[in-house]
Protein backbone atom coordinates (compact mmCIF):
# COMPACT_ATOMS: atom_id res chain seq x y z
CA UNK A 1 0.00 0.00 0.00
CA UNK A 2 1.63 3.35 -0.72
CA UNK A 3 1.61 6.24 1.47
CA UNK A 4 -1.11 8.03 -0.48
CA UNK A 5 -3.20 5.22 -0.21
CA UNK A 6 -2.58 5.28 3.87
CA UNK A 7 -3.60 9.03 3.81
CA UNK A 8 -7.24 10.17 4.91
CA UNK A 9 -7.29 13.53 3.26
CA UNK A 10 -5.81 13.58 0.32
CA UNK A 11 -6.18 12.34 -3.22
CA UNK A 12 -4.65 8.42 -4.05
CA UNK A 13 -3.76 8.77 -7.93
CA UNK A 14 -4.37 12.03 -10.30
CA UNK A 15 -5.30 11.80 -13.99
CA UNK A 16 -3.61 14.64 -16.38
CA UNK A 17 -3.31 14.40 -19.73
CA UNK A 18 -4.59 15.80 -23.34
CA UNK A 19 -7.89 16.52 -24.00
CA UNK A 20 -9.41 13.52 -25.33
CA UNK A 21 -7.21 10.68 -23.80
CA UNK A 22 -9.43 9.42 -21.61
CA UNK A 23 -8.96 10.60 -17.93
CA UNK A 24 -12.59 10.82 -17.22
CA UNK A 25 -13.68 7.52 -18.50
CA UNK A 26 -10.42 5.64 -17.26
CA UNK A 27 -10.84 7.75 -13.75
CA UNK A 28 -14.45 5.78 -13.41
CA UNK A 29 -12.97 2.33 -14.21
CA UNK A 30 -10.34 3.18 -11.70
CA UNK A 31 -12.38 4.27 -8.97
CA UNK A 32 -14.51 1.42 -9.28
CA UNK A 33 -11.09 -1.00 -9.33
CA UNK A 34 -9.90 0.45 -6.07
CA UNK A 35 -13.22 0.92 -3.93
CA UNK A 36 -12.74 5.16 -4.23
CA UNK A 37 -14.90 7.90 -5.12
CA UNK A 38 -13.73 9.50 -8.73
CA UNK A 39 -13.70 13.37 -8.81
CA UNK A 40 -13.79 14.56 -12.19
CA UNK A 41 -12.78 18.19 -11.98
CA UNK A 42 -14.52 19.31 -15.62
CA UNK A 43 -17.80 17.49 -13.78
CA UNK A 44 -17.42 19.37 -10.33
CA UNK A 45 -16.95 22.71 -12.22
CA UNK A 46 -20.15 22.36 -14.47
CA UNK A 47 -22.21 21.05 -11.56
CA UNK A 48 -21.39 24.24 -10.11
CA UNK A 49 -21.10 26.69 -13.18
CA UNK A 50 -22.72 25.47 -16.00
CA UNK A 51 -21.10 23.96 -18.92
CA UNK A 52 -17.41 24.99 -19.76
CA UNK A 53 -17.81 26.46 -23.32
CA UNK A 54 -20.54 28.70 -21.65
CA UNK A 55 -18.23 29.75 -19.39
CA UNK A 56 -15.47 30.46 -21.26
CA UNK A 57 -17.81 32.49 -23.66
CA UNK A 58 -19.77 33.82 -20.86
CA UNK A 59 -16.73 35.39 -18.56
CA UNK A 60 -13.49 34.42 -20.49
CA UNK A 61 -10.56 31.68 -20.06
CA UNK A 62 -9.18 33.67 -16.85
CA UNK A 63 -12.78 33.15 -14.93
CA UNK A 64 -12.51 29.45 -15.93
CA UNK A 65 -9.21 28.57 -14.78
CA UNK A 66 -10.10 29.85 -11.41
CA UNK A 67 -12.62 28.21 -11.11
CA UNK A 68 -10.58 25.08 -12.12
CA UNK A 69 -7.69 25.96 -9.60
CA UNK A 70 -10.09 26.06 -7.04
CA UNK A 71 -12.00 22.58 -7.67
CA UNK A 72 -8.74 20.81 -8.08
CA UNK A 73 -7.35 22.07 -4.71
CA UNK A 74 -10.20 21.15 -3.38
CA UNK A 75 -10.64 17.63 -5.55
CA UNK A 76 -6.86 17.10 -3.81
CA UNK A 77 -7.39 17.15 -0.63
CA UNK A 78 -10.25 14.24 -1.01
CA UNK A 79 -9.37 10.50 -0.93
CA UNK A 80 -10.79 9.96 -4.05
CA UNK A 81 -9.61 9.08 -8.03
CA UNK A 82 -8.85 12.53 -9.43
CA UNK A 83 -9.68 13.70 -12.92
CA UNK A 84 -8.30 16.66 -14.08
CA UNK A 85 -9.13 18.70 -17.19
CA UNK A 86 -6.51 18.99 -19.72
CA UNK A 87 -5.68 22.57 -19.00
CA UNK A 88 -5.51 22.44 -15.39
CA UNK A 89 -1.75 21.83 -15.03
CA UNK A 90 -1.13 25.24 -16.78
CA UNK A 91 -1.59 26.60 -12.85
CA UNK A 92 1.97 26.38 -11.29
CA UNK A 93 0.04 26.22 -7.31
CA UNK A 94 -1.25 23.31 -9.32
CA UNK A 95 2.02 22.04 -10.49
CA UNK A 96 2.84 22.56 -6.89
CA UNK A 97 -0.06 20.66 -5.28
CA UNK A 98 0.52 17.40 -7.94
CA UNK A 99 4.47 17.53 -6.75
CA UNK A 100 2.60 15.56 -3.63
CA UNK A 101 0.70 13.17 -5.62
CA UNK A 102 1.14 10.24 -7.51
CA UNK A 103 0.47 12.16 -10.78
CA UNK A 104 -0.60 9.47 -14.04
CA UNK A 105 -0.35 10.66 -17.90
CA UNK A 106 -3.22 9.45 -20.65
CA UNK A 107 -1.77 10.35 -23.64
CA UNK A 108 -3.62 9.87 -27.05
CA UNK A 109 -2.70 9.58 -30.73
CA UNK A 110 -4.03 12.30 -33.18
CA UNK A 111 -5.56 9.59 -35.18
CA UNK A 112 -7.39 8.44 -32.48
CA UNK A 113 -8.10 11.58 -30.97
CA UNK A 114 -9.86 12.70 -34.60
CA UNK A 115 -11.81 9.56 -34.24
CA UNK A 116 -13.17 10.25 -30.28
CA UNK A 117 -13.43 14.40 -30.93
CA UNK A 118 -16.44 16.06 -29.89
CA UNK A 119 -17.42 18.87 -31.70
CA UNK A 120 -18.49 21.88 -29.17
CA UNK A 121 -17.21 20.02 -26.29
CA UNK A 122 -13.82 21.61 -25.53
CA UNK A 123 -13.68 25.30 -26.33
CA UNK A 124 -9.97 25.72 -26.82
CA UNK A 125 -10.02 22.63 -29.92
CA UNK A 126 -12.14 23.21 -32.85
CA UNK A 127 -9.87 20.71 -35.21
CA UNK A 128 -7.24 18.35 -34.61
CA UNK A 129 -4.42 21.23 -35.53
CA UNK A 130 -5.74 23.31 -32.78
CA UNK A 131 -5.47 20.12 -30.57
CA UNK A 132 -2.18 19.28 -31.86
CA UNK A 133 -0.96 22.48 -30.97
CA UNK A 134 -2.56 22.58 -27.27
CA UNK A 135 -0.99 18.83 -26.72
CA UNK A 136 2.12 20.29 -27.85
CA UNK A 137 2.39 23.16 -26.17
CA UNK A 138 1.56 21.51 -22.96
CA UNK A 139 3.56 17.89 -23.44
CA UNK A 140 6.57 18.99 -21.10
CA UNK A 141 4.33 19.96 -18.33
CA UNK A 142 2.63 17.27 -18.45
CA UNK A 143 5.82 15.02 -18.55
CA UNK A 144 7.09 16.82 -15.94
CA UNK A 145 4.39 16.01 -13.76
CA UNK A 146 3.96 12.08 -14.47
CA UNK A 147 5.20 9.19 -12.95
CA UNK A 148 3.66 6.90 -14.97
CA UNK A 149 2.05 7.74 -18.41
CA UNK A 150 0.35 5.03 -20.55
CA UNK A 151 -1.64 5.94 -23.90
CA UNK A 152 -4.60 5.17 -24.13
CA UNK A 153 -5.01 5.23 -28.27
CA UNK A 154 -5.81 1.04 -28.88
CA UNK A 155 -6.28 -0.66 -25.91
CA UNK A 156 -9.36 -1.15 -23.68
CA UNK A 157 -9.90 1.58 -20.72
CA UNK A 158 -10.14 -1.21 -18.23
CA UNK A 159 -6.83 -2.56 -19.10
CA UNK A 160 -5.40 0.96 -18.55
CA UNK A 161 -7.10 1.01 -15.33
CA UNK A 162 -5.52 -2.26 -14.61
CA UNK A 163 -2.18 -1.12 -15.43
CA UNK A 164 -2.63 2.16 -13.11
CA UNK A 165 -4.26 -0.51 -10.31
CA UNK A 166 -0.93 -2.42 -10.33
CA UNK A 167 1.15 1.18 -10.67
CA UNK A 168 -0.45 2.10 -7.66
CA UNK A 169 0.70 -1.13 -5.67
CA UNK A 170 4.45 -0.58 -6.30
CA UNK A 171 6.33 1.32 -3.91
Amino acid sequence: MSSAEGSAARAVVVLIGAPGAGKSRTGKRLARLLDLPLIDTDSRIVAGHGPIPAIFERDGEPHFRALERAAVAQALSERAVVSVGGGAVLDPDTQADLADHRVVQLTISPEAFAERMTAGKRPLVTSIDSWRALVQARQATYDRLSGLTIDTSRQPLERVARQIADWLETP
